[in-house]
């Protein structure tokens, strides 16, 4: 049963405490052998690759194989229901619309005596996507990690996904893959998945940016090769908080808690509130709703350890401790919703309103589901078209725009002692 709990200074920090330790785990034993496998495929290359795939995945694999056929694509295609094509499509549609309301347009603008400042959005040019395989299908995750590549121009993208034994790639993940533009596809998954698309092997291409979440063995191997590559996040377990008040529906919000609960035994569900009624009515309700639930086991040991409803004193209270939990993903189901929105200062995604649960957003709403986990939404943003894109500043002085400020120029690199600057500038105007 989820706990209630009283909220005050103490409780606080033990909450603040409990939400942080779920990724303050002793990895060594992982990290060495995350380290290793990048030692061996920077070495040993498609060697290496195809040795752990086989150890990992019990799938034989080599250079013919590796990559994903024509004929497979068309055979997925036969393996899936066509209602499950067109809902794929419309959520495809709808995450490209959200997205192109991202991009940014390279500027110029032109100073007084003719300088001109600017600056040059440029796409990458090589991303990787990372999907996770084992049990279950992600065809979210492809659309969500894809889709804004798309947008901002990226030339080519790679996605990497892992096989099973007599299974091969889940066809829902190919075919939703496909639909979002892929043609290159290798089933290779783990930490070797994420070596090779950091170093290159001869049957993987190298990229500039790896994106997407995978296990704690993809999360270590990313975190290793930030700086040969880009990354965009180390994912954490999936988290929700809802800020509830008298008015809201005790049953619903059962509900979207226990759709965070079923991610992992680490994901955490909170529902903060001032009202101790409809805390007692939610209590019971997700217990009752367990009941019929197909994760009942995770869902349990994740309430358990890293559930709970806290009652405070009224709504800023609970503005105040969202704040400080600044969770992946926040639900406000109180009666007038965007009275509190100004207030929020901290969330990856934020729900308004009842009718808008958070499996809304993981799949059909448009906006990226990739977001900030464990407090980190203090600091970071969702994957948006920025995180595929760079950008360069544009600088162009002529004799005359420089010469207005060649003095202070001078000035600051003498404070700094760098006289080479200095007079990189002082020669262009000796002679006058």
């Amino acid at each position: 049963m989820i706990p209630i709990i009283k909220y005050n200074d103490m409780t606080a920090n033990e909450i603040l405490q409990k939400f942080l330790a779920r990724s303050q785990l002793d990895l060594q034993k992982e990290q060495d052998l995350v380290f290793k496998i990048i030692q061996d495929i920077q070495t040993k290359k498609d060697q290496a690759l195809f040795e752990y795939t086989k150890q990992f995945d019990g799938v034989s694999l080599n250079s013919s194989t590796v990559r994903v056929t024509e004929k497979e694509i068309q055979n997925a295609y036969k393996r899936v229901d066509p209602q499950y094509i067109t809902i794929l499509q419309k959520s495809i549609q709808r995450i490209r619309s959200y997205h192109q309301k991202q991009k940014q347009l390279s500027w110029f603008i032109e100073e007084e005596y003719g300088a001109m400042l600017g600056q040059k959005i440029i796409p990458l040019k090589n991303v990787g996507v990372y999907v996770p395989g084992g049990k279950a299908a992600y065809p979210s995750s492809v659309l969500m990690n894809v889709i804004p590549a798309k947008v901002a121009g990226v030339e080519r993208i790679v996605m990497v996904t892992p096989v099973q034994e007599l299974k091969g790639i889940h066809p829902a993940t190919i075919v939703a893959a496909h639909e979002a533009g892929i043609k290159e596809i290798y089933k290779i998954g783990g930490a070797q998945a994420i070596a090779s698309l950091a170093f290159g092997t001869e049957s993987i291409p190298k990229v500039d940016k790896i994106v997407g979440p995978g296990n704690i063995f993809v999360a270590l191997a990313k975190r290793a090769v930030y700086g040969y590559v880009n990354i965009d996040s180390i994912a954490g377990p999936s988290e929700i908080l809802i800020i509830a008040d008298q008015y809201a529906n005790s049953k619903y919000i059962a509900a979207d808690l226990l759709s965070q609960a079923e991610h992992d035994e680490l994901a955490c569900a909170i529902l903060i509130t001032d009202n101790l009624e409809l805390a007692q009515k939610v209590q019971i309700e997700v217990s009752k709703q367990t009941q019929y639930l197909s994760r009942q086991k995770i869902i349990k040991k994740s309430l358990q350890n890293f559930g709970g409803i806290i009652i405070v004193e009224n709504l800023q209270e609970a503005v105040t401790l969202s704040n400080q939990l600044a969770p992946e993903h926040l639900e406000i189901c109180t009666q007038s919703p965007f009275e509190l929105l100004p207030f929020i200062k901290n969330a990856g995604a934020i729900f308004l309103g009842e009718y808008s649960p958070e499996p809304l957003g993981d799949y059909m709403a448009g906006p990226n589901h990739v977001l900030p986990t464990n407090g980190t939404a203090k600091f970071f943003s969702p994957l948006s078209i920025d995180d595929f894109t760079k950008k360069s500043s544009i600088i162009s002085f002529n004799k005359k725009s420089l010469q207005q400020l060649h003095e202070d120029i001078e000035y600051f690199a003498r404070a700094e002692g760098l006289t080479a600057h200095e007079n990189a500038v002082k020669v262009r105007f000796q002679n006058d």
